[in-house]
């Protein structure tokens, strides 16, 4: 099906490459900045709500890693939703996807904003969101080799900077006089590990779910991927084990430099703790890397919703003219529309500039959430249907099927009902209606060219 619909693209992505992209997306603004809302929601207890966030996305790797090597293509778990449950699910899950990422650029490029205030604290935010769009712009409008070049070694700066964190941190705290203040017992200070208790915990939960939207990104790179038999399986197990012993280590050693109560969003907690530790240059230094990060997540994110629109012009659910391919292989017209995330970025922070972070990163959050729920129920339908017909043996399957796969939606589900009673309540204030106004178009525009198309298929069947 895959083969037939999204035609064009070209397969140049290696096994390295997938992986350094999806961790490039990752490992951004979620981590260097986001981590100090979560801190600040969850108090020490952040911890914990890092690894329930990790084992959220162990289960959703698990079956999206199934579903992709049995059908590589850009329009990944869109294609898949749309072939074994409804075209509708497929339609609804790519434009919650696309809007996601557009979104997540504009949060990226709203944290630019706040990093750049560390060197030029006069200028203005929206002089950088439209100074550092227009470079990954230009960056995506060349060949997908080029970008992934761009992107692994961004992605290895922004690692070795956390590797060379680590060991900092490790040394400061255990290899070092250090200091009264440092140590383990900053779990425990102002209010014990559990301050704000279990429901300060799974409201962090969410906010680390940003910190690995990303990861998924794996499966939509498929569709350019030279072996996806191959490459797939071992970029998801590498991208999962790394972000989570990422995450949690580098948390752990913050938490024992930094007080959690001067956790925050005014600048990044890894800054703080290069201050605390007054290490003359290093706070520039790391301030410099995050901005790296942020840009690494901005361009994978610009890449993910370019493929989404390409996917979704293909299957006919947008215009035909995003559709269309330039000769490095680059959709330029999805890359156009999907640029629109810096536009809003830039108004958001216009006129919120103290809260656009926590807002952009709500609305945002609601698509990805909407399509890693829709994953789990396309793995419930793929699974039946593939070993019902008989589909060949896949290098790798999802483990505890049913029970896992039920499990992780129910866990994605219980998150998103839970924002309504939290600050991040944009999130279903914005994801009901979009999903609303998505269901209606699709009834007046769609609904008949599929029916029609399903009709035809069954004519040709028999």
């Amino acid at each position: 099906m895959e083969n037939n619909m999204e035609k064009g693209l070209k397969r140049e992505l290696k096994t390295k490459e997938l992986t350094m992209i999806a961790m490039g997306c990752a490992i951004g603004t979620g981590l260097f900045l986001g981590s100090g809302l979560a801190i600040s929601t969850a108090g020490p207890g952040v911890l914990i709500s890092y690894a329930l966030g990790a084992f959220i996305v162990l289960l959703l790797m698990g079956c999206l890693a199934e579903m992709t090597v049995a059908h590589p293509s850009s329009g990944s778990f869109g294609l898949i939703a749309e072939k074994y449950i409804h075209p509708m699910a497929g339609y609804l899950v790519r434009y919650s996807y696309w809007v996601a990422n557009v979104l997540a650029v504009g949060v990226e490029v709203s944290a630019i904003a706040v990093y750049m205030k560390y060197w030029f604290p006069g200028v203005p935010g929206i002089v950088w969101i439209l100074l550092f769009g227009a470079v990954l712009i230009y960056v995506n409008a060349t060949s997908v080799h080029t970008f992934a070049t761009f992107e692994y070694w961004f992605s290895m700066i922004k690692i070795s900077a956390i590797v060379g964190f680590i060991l900092l941190g490790a040394y400061v705290l255990f290899g070092s006089s250090g200091g009264s203040k440092l140590g383990p017992e900053n779990f425990t200070n102002d209010g014990g590990f559990l301050p704000f208790g279990f429901k300060g915990v799974w409201i962090a939960v969410f906010i680390s779910l940003f910190s690995f939207l990303g990861t998924e990104l794996i499966a939509v790179t498929a569709g350019e991927a030279k072996d996806p038999d191959v490459a797939v399986p071992k970029a998801l197990k590498a991208t999962v084990f790394r972000l989570s012993t990422f995450y949690v280590i580098t948390l752990a050693i913050m938490l024992m430099i930094v007080p959690w109560k001067s956790a925050g969003v005014d600048k990044s907690p890894f800054v703080k703790v290069m201050e605390i530790l007054n290490i003359p240059g290093a706070s520039g230094i790391m301030n410099f890397i995050i901005l790296t990060a942020a840009l690494s997540a901005m361009n994978s994110q610009l890449y993910a919703s370019t493929r989404m629109v390409f996917s979704l012009s293909q299957s006919k659910f947008a215009p035909a003219i995003f559709s269309r391919i330039n000769k490095k292989g680059v959709p330029h017209t999805a890359l156009a529309v999907s640029a629109l995330g810096i536009i809003v970025a830039a108004v958001v922070s216009a006129v919120f500039p103290g809260t656009s972070y926590a807002f952009m990163m709500g609305i945002s959050m609601f698509g990805a959430i909407f399509t890693w729920l829709m994953v789990f129920i396309s793995h419930l339908f793929f699974r039946k249907v593939w070993e019902k017909s008989g589909g060949r043996k896949l290098p790798v399957r999802m483990i505890g099927f049913p029970y896992l796969t039920v499990l992780g939606a129910f866990l994605l589900v219980s998150l998103m009902v839970t924002t309504w009673f939290t600050p991040f309540k944009i999130l279903l204030q914005f994801g009901i209606p979009w999903l609303v106004f998505l269901t209606i178009v699709y009834f007046v525009f769609h609904k008949k060219r599929v029916d029609t198309a399903s009709q035809q298929d069954m004519v040709v069947e028999d």
